[in-house]
Protein backbone atom coordinates (compact mmCIF):
# COMPACT_ATOMS: atom_id res chain seq x y z
CA UNK A 1 0.00 0.00 0.00
CA UNK A 2 1.61 3.14 -0.93
CA UNK A 3 1.62 5.82 1.85
CA UNK A 4 0.11 9.37 1.57
CA UNK A 5 1.03 12.82 3.11
CA UNK A 6 -1.14 14.94 4.03
CA UNK A 7 -0.69 18.54 4.75
CA UNK A 8 -3.41 19.74 7.97
CA UNK A 9 -3.87 23.44 8.52
CA UNK A 10 -4.79 24.94 11.33
CA UNK A 11 -7.34 27.84 11.70
CA UNK A 12 -7.00 29.61 15.59
CA UNK A 13 -10.39 30.27 16.67
CA UNK A 14 -11.93 32.12 19.66
CA UNK A 15 -15.12 31.62 20.92
CA UNK A 16 -16.81 33.99 23.20
CA UNK A 17 -19.73 32.31 25.18
CA UNK A 18 -22.09 35.43 27.11
CA UNK A 19 -24.55 34.16 29.70
CA UNK A 20 -28.26 34.73 28.95
CA UNK A 21 -29.38 37.51 30.52
CA UNK A 22 -33.09 36.46 30.58
CA UNK A 23 -32.80 33.29 32.00
CA UNK A 24 -35.02 33.26 34.77
CA UNK A 25 -38.59 31.61 35.99
CA UNK A 26 -40.27 35.42 34.72
CA UNK A 27 -41.78 35.78 31.89
CA UNK A 28 -40.31 38.46 29.47
CA UNK A 29 -43.16 40.47 28.26
CA UNK A 30 -41.10 43.16 26.65
CA UNK A 31 -37.43 43.23 25.36
CA UNK A 32 -35.63 46.63 24.94
CA UNK A 33 -32.12 46.70 22.68
CA UNK A 34 -31.04 50.58 23.87
CA UNK A 35 -27.80 52.61 22.19
CA UNK A 36 -28.80 55.93 22.77
CA UNK A 37 -28.67 56.78 18.94
CA UNK A 38 -31.80 57.67 16.84
CA UNK A 39 -30.81 56.52 13.47
CA UNK A 40 -33.37 53.90 12.14
CA UNK A 41 -33.95 52.69 16.10
CA UNK A 42 -37.21 51.47 16.17
CA UNK A 43 -38.45 47.87 15.33
CA UNK A 44 -39.80 47.43 11.18
CA UNK A 45 -43.31 45.57 12.67
CA UNK A 46 -46.22 47.31 12.71
CA UNK A 47 -47.78 47.91 16.63
CA UNK A 48 -50.39 44.84 16.14
CA UNK A 49 -47.56 42.50 15.33
CA UNK A 50 -45.29 43.17 18.31
CA UNK A 51 -45.07 40.74 20.76
CA UNK A 52 -42.96 39.15 24.12
CA UNK A 53 -40.76 37.76 21.32
CA UNK A 54 -40.55 41.23 18.90
CA UNK A 55 -36.84 43.15 19.72
CA UNK A 56 -37.61 47.15 20.66
CA UNK A 57 -35.25 49.84 19.99
CA UNK A 58 -34.65 53.27 21.30
CA UNK A 59 -37.45 54.93 19.88
CA UNK A 60 -39.88 51.84 21.10
CA UNK A 61 -39.41 52.72 24.68
CA UNK A 62 -41.84 53.80 26.39
CA UNK A 63 -40.44 53.73 29.72
CA UNK A 64 -38.29 55.62 32.51
CA UNK A 65 -37.39 53.02 35.11
CA UNK A 66 -37.45 53.85 38.33
CA UNK A 67 -34.53 52.33 40.67
CA UNK A 68 -34.35 52.72 44.32
CA UNK A 69 -31.59 54.94 45.39
CA UNK A 70 -29.09 51.77 46.30
CA UNK A 71 -29.44 49.89 43.24
CA UNK A 72 -29.54 53.30 41.21
CA UNK A 73 -26.10 54.09 42.46
CA UNK A 74 -24.75 50.78 41.73
CA UNK A 75 -26.05 51.02 38.13
CA UNK A 76 -24.82 54.04 37.84
CA UNK A 77 -21.07 52.78 38.85
CA UNK A 78 -21.25 50.06 36.84
CA UNK A 79 -22.32 51.39 33.76
CA UNK A 80 -19.53 53.95 34.22
CA UNK A 81 -16.82 51.02 34.55
CA UNK A 82 -18.05 49.37 31.55
CA UNK A 83 -17.85 52.49 29.10
CA UNK A 84 -14.76 53.20 30.45
CA UNK A 85 -13.23 49.92 29.87
CA UNK A 86 -14.88 49.85 26.66
CA UNK A 87 -13.63 53.39 25.35
CA UNK A 88 -10.19 52.27 26.14
CA UNK A 89 -10.20 49.44 23.51
CA UNK A 90 -11.71 51.45 20.88
CA UNK A 91 -15.25 49.68 20.91
CA UNK A 92 -18.49 50.87 20.37
CA UNK A 93 -22.03 50.07 18.59
CA UNK A 94 -22.60 48.21 21.93
CA UNK A 95 -26.10 48.20 23.33
CA UNK A 96 -28.04 47.51 26.62
CA UNK A 97 -30.26 45.16 26.52
CA UNK A 98 -33.32 45.27 29.08
CA UNK A 99 -36.41 42.71 29.60
CA UNK A 100 -39.12 43.98 31.65
CA UNK A 101 -41.55 41.00 33.07
CA UNK A 102 -44.71 42.79 34.49
CA UNK A 103 -46.29 41.77 37.45
CA UNK A 104 -49.63 41.86 36.12
CA UNK A 105 -49.87 40.52 32.97
CA UNK A 106 -53.42 42.54 32.10
CA UNK A 107 -50.95 45.93 31.24
CA UNK A 108 -50.14 43.63 27.98
CA UNK A 109 -52.60 44.94 25.65
CA UNK A 110 -53.22 43.01 22.74
CA UNK A 111 -52.63 45.44 20.12
CA UNK A 112 -48.95 44.88 21.51
CA UNK A 113 -48.22 48.34 23.14
CA UNK A 114 -49.87 50.79 26.46
CA UNK A 115 -52.90 52.98 25.35
CA UNK A 116 -51.64 55.29 27.65
CA UNK A 117 -54.73 57.81 26.69
CA UNK A 118 -57.58 54.75 26.66
CA UNK A 119 -55.76 52.94 30.24
CA UNK A 120 -55.23 56.39 32.12
CA UNK A 121 -57.37 56.00 35.53
CA UNK A 122 -58.93 52.52 35.00
CA UNK A 123 -55.71 50.71 34.03
CA UNK A 124 -54.72 48.17 36.33
CA UNK A 125 -51.52 50.11 38.00
CA UNK A 126 -50.00 48.29 40.42
CA UNK A 127 -48.48 49.81 43.35
CA UNK A 128 -45.46 51.29 43.84
CA UNK A 129 -44.62 49.69 47.16
CA UNK A 130 -44.85 46.30 46.32
CA UNK A 131 -41.36 46.07 45.31
CA UNK A 132 -39.98 47.29 48.53
CA UNK A 133 -42.74 45.23 50.54
CA UNK A 134 -41.13 41.81 48.65
CA UNK A 135 -39.12 40.72 51.92
CA UNK A 136 -39.15 36.59 51.20
CA UNK A 137 -35.73 35.57 52.05
CA UNK A 138 -35.20 33.60 49.11
CA UNK A 139 -36.22 35.99 46.53
CA UNK A 140 -34.43 38.62 47.85
CA UNK A 141 -31.06 36.37 47.90
CA UNK A 142 -31.70 36.21 43.95
CA UNK A 143 -31.72 39.67 43.68
CA UNK A 144 -28.77 41.32 41.98
CA UNK A 145 -27.80 44.44 39.97
CA UNK A 146 -29.84 43.73 36.30
CA UNK A 147 -31.07 40.21 37.10
CA UNK A 148 -34.34 39.69 39.22
CA UNK A 149 -34.45 43.38 40.01
CA UNK A 150 -38.34 44.52 41.63
CA UNK A 151 -38.43 48.11 40.31
CA UNK A 152 -41.14 50.43 38.83
CA UNK A 153 -41.54 51.62 35.34
CA UNK A 154 -43.33 54.79 34.78
CA UNK A 155 -45.51 54.98 31.02
CA UNK A 156 -43.90 57.71 28.57
CA UNK A 157 -45.51 59.38 25.83
CA UNK A 158 -43.70 61.18 23.40
CA UNK A 159 -44.51 64.52 21.27
CA UNK A 160 -45.96 63.77 17.77
CA UNK A 161 -45.43 67.44 16.46
CA UNK A 162 -41.49 67.73 17.22
CA UNK A 163 -38.40 65.43 16.17
CA UNK A 164 -38.07 62.00 17.35
CA UNK A 165 -37.61 61.88 21.26
CA UNK A 166 -35.54 58.98 22.77
CA UNK A 167 -36.73 59.84 25.94
CA UNK A 168 -40.91 60.75 26.08
CA UNK A 169 -42.60 62.56 28.74
CA UNK A 170 -43.68 60.89 31.94
CA UNK A 171 -47.36 60.16 32.60
CA UNK A 172 -47.27 59.27 35.88
CA UNK A 173 -48.83 55.82 35.55
CA UNK A 174 -46.04 53.67 37.53
CA UNK A 175 -46.24 49.53 36.98
CA UNK A 176 -44.24 47.18 38.86
CA UNK A 177 -41.81 45.40 36.74
CA UNK A 178 -39.18 42.99 37.50
CA UNK A 179 -36.03 44.10 35.43
CA UNK A 180 -32.91 42.03 33.58
CA UNK A 181 -29.90 44.02 31.66
CA UNK A 182 -26.55 43.94 30.83
CA UNK A 183 -24.58 45.48 28.05
CA UNK A 184 -23.99 43.31 24.54
CA UNK A 185 -22.65 43.16 21.70
CA UNK A 186 -19.17 44.46 23.27
CA UNK A 187 -16.55 43.19 20.13
CA UNK A 188 -17.08 45.76 17.93
CA UNK A 189 -13.77 47.67 17.15
CA UNK A 190 -13.93 51.62 15.54
CA UNK A 191 -12.45 50.01 12.69
CA UNK A 192 -11.91 51.44 8.46
CA UNK A 193 -15.46 50.17 8.18
CA UNK A 194 -16.92 51.83 10.78
CA UNK A 195 -15.03 55.30 10.18
CA UNK A 196 -16.47 54.60 6.55
CA UNK A 197 -20.17 54.45 7.79
CA UNK A 198 -20.28 57.09 9.67
CA UNK A 199 -18.44 59.54 7.24
CA UNK A 200 -21.19 58.42 4.62
CA UNK A 201 -23.82 58.64 6.91
CA UNK A 202 -22.72 62.15 8.23
CA UNK A 203 -23.54 63.40 4.82
CA UNK A 204 -26.88 62.44 4.63
CA UNK A 205 -28.11 62.35 8.54
CA UNK A 206 -27.52 64.26 11.75
CA UNK A 207 -24.05 62.52 12.82
CA UNK A 208 -24.86 62.49 16.54
CA UNK A 209 -28.15 60.29 15.67
CA UNK A 210 -26.22 57.56 13.97
CA UNK A 211 -25.11 54.80 15.79
CA UNK A 212 -21.26 54.63 14.36
CA UNK A 213 -19.80 56.88 16.12
CA UNK A 214 -16.09 57.28 18.01
CA UNK A 215 -15.73 55.38 20.89
CA UNK A 216 -15.41 58.45 23.31
CA UNK A 217 -18.61 60.17 21.31
CA UNK A 218 -20.23 56.67 21.93
CA UNK A 219 -19.77 56.11 25.20
CA UNK A 220 -21.02 59.60 26.11
CA UNK A 221 -24.10 59.40 24.22
CA UNK A 222 -24.88 55.73 25.83
CA UNK A 223 -24.14 57.33 29.17
CA UNK A 224 -26.73 60.43 28.75
CA UNK A 225 -29.47 57.92 27.21
CA UNK A 226 -29.17 55.44 29.83
CA UNK A 227 -29.00 58.14 32.49
CA UNK A 228 -32.43 58.96 31.30
CA UNK A 229 -34.14 55.92 30.67
CA UNK A 230 -33.13 54.53 34.52
CA UNK A 231 -34.00 57.06 36.99
CA UNK A 232 -33.64 57.54 41.20
CA UNK A 233 -37.13 56.65 42.66
CA UNK A 234 -37.27 59.90 44.72
CA UNK A 235 -40.44 58.99 46.42
CA UNK A 236 -40.36 58.47 49.90
CA UNK A 237 -41.83 55.64 51.64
Amino acid sequence: MPDHLFAVTITQVRFVIMGNLFCSDHFIHRRFDLKGSSLGRTTDKPQTEIDEYTILKDLDLNFIFRLQKHWYQEFQRQVDKDCDFLEQENIMDYSLLVGVHFRDKRVIMTEGSFDSDSSRGSSPHLSPHLSRGDTDPNRLSKIKLGSNMPTKAELTIRKSDCEPQLIGEPTGELYDVILYFGIIDILQDYDISKKLEHAYKSFQYDPTSISAVDPKQYSRRFKDFVYKAFQEDKVDI
